[in-house]
């Protein structure tokens, strides 16, 4: 099993910038995929961005150029660099993990954008 836990969200005014953390423990291997979703309630699920084990970067249209995402093997983390923040940004962040035919989540956490 596979355990995630983030940190980082909370309030924060339009314009502003946040950062999240997910920290994998548990069953990992050498080569998985981590990456950030997030979640209006009512509205499905969407892709924030992902990381590859190699540190291939994939980003969604809309956060593109604001968030960064960046992971650290040796610490089995990844981060979620958010700047520019925009009211539409509002949402639970999940990070997750990809290994193999399995994927984890984390618990979420709330950002909020102010306008």
């Amino acid at each position: 099993q596979v355990q995630l836990v983030e940190s980082g969200g909370g309030l924060v005014q339009s314009g502003g910038s946040l950062r999240l953390s997910c920290a994998a423990s548990g069953s990992i291997f050498s080569n998985y995929r981590l990456g950030w979703y997030r979640q209006v309630p009512g509205k499905t699920r969407e892709l924030v961005g992902a990381i590859s084990t190699g540190g291939v970067v994939r980003y969604a249209d809309s956060v593109k150029g604001r968030f960064t995402i960046s992971r650290d093997n040796a610490k089995n983390t990844v981060y979620l660099q958010m700047t520019s923040l925009r009211p539409d940004d509002t949402a639970v962040y999940y990070c997750y993990l990809a290994q193999g035919t399995n994927d984890y989540w984390g618990q979420g956490t709330q950002v909020t954008v102010s306008s």
